[in-house]
């Protein structure tokens, strides 16, 4: 652990804070209190299979509320069970505040957190070595909302066998999510999205066998906000900002995160710092806010949900070395086939390459273009197998690219050196 971690610990507390409190001023000023208490119910009580966008949905106001109550319900599970607020901890947080803008509520997470909690007592262990898979976990949430639609017994036993599927799955989770770490070794940043898909996968067959099938949906919010631009890149340009008075003004920390290849576990807040590690979420942010500007893209509800996804998993993995050539490879996939740049599964696509950046820092930005290509195409497929019930799409696919192509790459790699030795 660097020297002063600790130190800096209660300045990220504060840094978290103050983004609790941004997005409960968001959602107040963006609408009435009788609107925004109208669009948290209408939220928790919709289905939420993909494609689900809160801000077409409720609005503006409802949809940053509920971001605001999942991210500080995620950070008061940290603090209760006192995790250090490093480079994974960013992730999670930011992955859970991303995801609240289309999918994730205060209802449809917290029996995943309960099941987690029930693994790690019937394994006589804290729930603190199982929290980043309970975080993660609720990636599987739609399918918990979706249970209660589905299930022909009636209330209140929809609910019950609802809320214990959430239990089963967060219960299940945790050796899954391990086992499926070791298929990919590490080049996949969004594990438990591959896992969750495959536990996802499993469950919705079950249930088609018995005549339930749900089918996906796009609400989307077209158009380009300039309140909601200009907020995201005033937020990122102000972590530069903050993380360069951190790192004592200086860059070398920065530069050290972009020599690294980015491969599981790769938490930049341990290995080069708070300050470096700021500096580069806000500006893998603002990559982000400019790909989908370039690209007349549409800042919804699950882009702006998936910028600030990958904001939080720059502390864990991503820069911009090896993110900008798996994001160039997913473009490449929209001059060569059927999709366009700014088609919402696409554009999903873009930021969330940001998982397989390891496979463009370990082996080169040709091995990366491949990578974006084969995910934007894949990713496009993958989403019917389990009915949109799996929010991390982007993350199961991602698992399925780095599963194919990284037995490829070291082999050849490797005959290519034994050649070039001889």
């Amino acid at each position: 652990m660097p020297k002063g971690l600790k130190r800096i610990e209660g300045k990220e507390l504060k840094y978290f804070s103050l983004f609790s409190l941004f997005l409960f001023l968001l959602a107040a000023a963006a609408g009435a209190s009788d609107s925004l208490a109208g669009g948290l119910l209408k939220i928790i009580l919709s289905r939420d299979a993909l494609i689900t966008d809160y801000f077409e949905l409720v609005g503006y106001g409802a949809a940053f509320l509920n971001c605001a109550l999942v991210f500080a319900l995620a950070v008061g599970l940290v603090l209760l069970e006192k995790i250090p607020f490093t480079g994974l901890t960013m992730a999670a947080l930011f992955m859970n505040a991303g995801y609240a803008l289309w999918g994730k509520n205060l209802l449809n997470i917290i029996p995943v957190f309960l099941g987690t909690a029930v693994y790690a007592r019937v394994h006589k262990a804290k729930l603190s070595r199982y929290i980043y898979t309970a975080l993660f976990g609720t990636c599987l949430a739609p399918l918990i909302t979706e249970l209660i639609f589905l299930l022909p017994f009636g209330q209140p036993w929809n609910l019950f066998i609802s809320a214990g599927t959430g239990i089963l799955i967060g219960f299940v989770l945790p050796p899954l999510s391990v086992h499926a770490a070791s298929m990919h070794m590490g080049y996949n940043l969004l594990n438990v999205g591959f896992s969750g898909g495959i536990l996802a996968f499993v469950i919705v067959c079950i249930l088609r066998s018995f005549g339930m099938e749900s089918a996906q949906v796009l609400i989307w919010r077209e158009g380009r906000n300039g309140w909601v631009v200009a907020g995201l890149l005033i937020y990122f340009a102000l972590a530069v900002w903050l993380g360069f008075f951190i790192n004592h003004k200086e860059l070398k920390g920065l530069f050290k995160i972009m020599r690294h290849p980015g491969r599981a576990v790769a938490d930049f807040v341990l290995m080069d710092g708070p300050g470096a590690t700021l500096m580069n979420m806000g500006l893998v942010g603002i990559v982000c806010v400019i790909y989908i500007l370039l690209i007349q893209g549409d800042f919804s509800g699950p882009v702006v949900g998936g910028i600030l996804s990958v904001f939080g998993f720059a502390a864990f993995g991503v820069h911009i070395r090896n993110y900008l050539p798996v994001l160039g490879g997913v473009y490449l996939s929209t001059l060569l086939t059927v999709y366009k740049p700014d088609t919402p599964g696409i554009q999903l696509a873009a930021l969330f390459a940001a998982g397989l950046s390891p496979i463009a820092g370990q082996f080169g930005i040709l091995a990366g273009l491949i990578a974006g290509f084969l995910h934007a195409v894949i990713v496009m497929c993958t989403g019917d197998m389990y009915g949109g019930l799996n929010l991390y799409n982007n993350g199961f696919s991602a698992g399925w690219v780095a599963i194919f192509m990284v037995p490829l790459v070291e082999s050849f790699m490797k005959r290519h050196k034994e050649r070039k030795r001889k």
